[in-house]
């Protein structure tokens, strides 16, 4: 049994393992963007926003006439699955590349379209029945739904961060008043200078955390302000009429 498949573009002709579900686009990132050695598999959130970004556009299409039933249930699904979990694997290029994040949206593109014609009974790579590019990627260009899918997992990963700091705070708290009577030397420019409390230090770093949680939830809202339908340079060019509305 052959342990590659071959898959083309503009570009050339790459060969792909077999198994995998990304396809030529992915296979020429990682062979391009070997940087940091931290791949987009590491990135669960991120993952699990491009799927989200992806399903949402393939019901919008759906609403619109331009994905059939049968695309649009089956890209869905393989979004669905995504959003659990299952195929991460499948994102090896680096999270640093060229571009504006092309390959990483490539990346998910692809994953989605091989794994619904897998759905279809079809071999990976036979993208005349599910297109990366046509299909899943349809009314999207990678400035607008990779951004939307940053600003999303961005918004997951502060919730969290801030519900981390919060206890933290708290402990710090309790910390305070323990060591409320303890006394110790406050130090500046790396030498003893005057007299304070264990406590009063732990209370300082509790004060400046709060501060950190306080900007955090007060910037979250610019993570709600994404740009889909804009396509690859705000003018919406090549989205359908409705499409950004909806």
């Amino acid at each position: 049994m052959e342990n590659y498949r071959n898959e083309s573009d503009l570009l050339g002709t790459l060969q792909v393992p077999v198994q995998a579900y990304y396809g030529v686009q992915t296979q020429r990132a990682m062979h391009n963007f070997k940087i940091s050695g931290q791949t987009l598999s590491s990135y669960p959130h991120m993952i699990n926003a491009l799927a989200a970004v992806k399903k949402a556009a393939a019901q919008t299409n759906h609403e619109l006439g331009l994905l059939d039933e049968e695309l649009f249930r089956d890209i869905v699904k393989a979004c669905d699955e995504l959003m659990s979990g299952e195929l991460h694997d499948q994102f090896p290029i680096d999270m640093i590349q060229g571009g504006a994040g092309t390959s990483v949206n490539m990346n998910a593109n692809e994953v989605i379209a091989n794994r619904v014609l897998e759905m279809m009974g079809r071999q990976k790579g036979e993208y005349q029945y599910c297109s990366p590019n046509d299909h899943v990627n349809l009314s999207q260009s990678t400035n607008d739904a990779y951004p939307t899918a940053l600003k999303m997992a961005l918004l997951t990963m502060n919730a969290a961060l801030v519900k981390k700091l919060e206890k933290i705070v708290q402990a710090f708290r309790e910390k305070g008043k323990e060591f409320a009577e303890v006394i110790k030397m406050g130090r500046t420019q790396l030498q003893d200078a005057v007299p304070m409390t264990l406590g009063q230090e732990f209370e300082a770093f509790a004060a400046t955390l709060e501060e950190d949680i306080s900007k955090l939830n007060a910037n979250a809202g610019l993570f709600v302000e994404i740009n889909m339908g804009a396509t690859a340079i705000g003018t919406g060019l090549n989205a359908p009429v409705g499409y950004a509305v909806k």
